[in-house]
């Protein structure tokens, strides 16, 4: 079994800046892919940003330049840093990790953390 454990969201003002953090654990033969999505009132889960085990990255249109994400292999983990964060940028976060238990790849999401941005 892998558990996906974000941390780090809250209540900020526009413009502000909050880091989110993601740890994987568990029967983890290698991680594929870590990354963050998030979710809005009324609205589909959409990507933010990923990163592949070999630091890959992609990002929405609407965070980049804003938005970095970072991996720490050793230790299963990711990081979401958010700068010049703006009201519609409110919304409940996902960890997602790509993983390999022996000879299976499936996704995993952690439980999400609340952002929201004031204006």
């Amino acid at each position: 079994q892998v558990q996906v454990v974000e941390s780090g969201g809250g209540l900020v003002q526009a413009g502000g800046s909050l880091r989110l953090s993601c740890a994987a654990s568990g029967s983890i033969f290698s991680i594929n892919a870590m990354g963050w999505y998030r979710q809005a009132p009324g609205k589909q889960r959409e990507l933010v940003a990923t990163i592949t085990s070999i630091a890959t990255t992609t990002y929405a249109d609407s965070v980049k330049g804003r938005f970095t994400i970072s991996r720490i292999n050793a230790n299963n983990t990711v990081y979401l840093q958010m700068y010049s964060l703006k009201p519609e940028d409110t919304a409940v976060y996902y960890c997602n990790a790509n993983v390999w238990t022996t000879t299976i790849l499936s996704d995993y999401w952690g439980q999400g953390t609340q952002v929201t941005v004031s204006s």
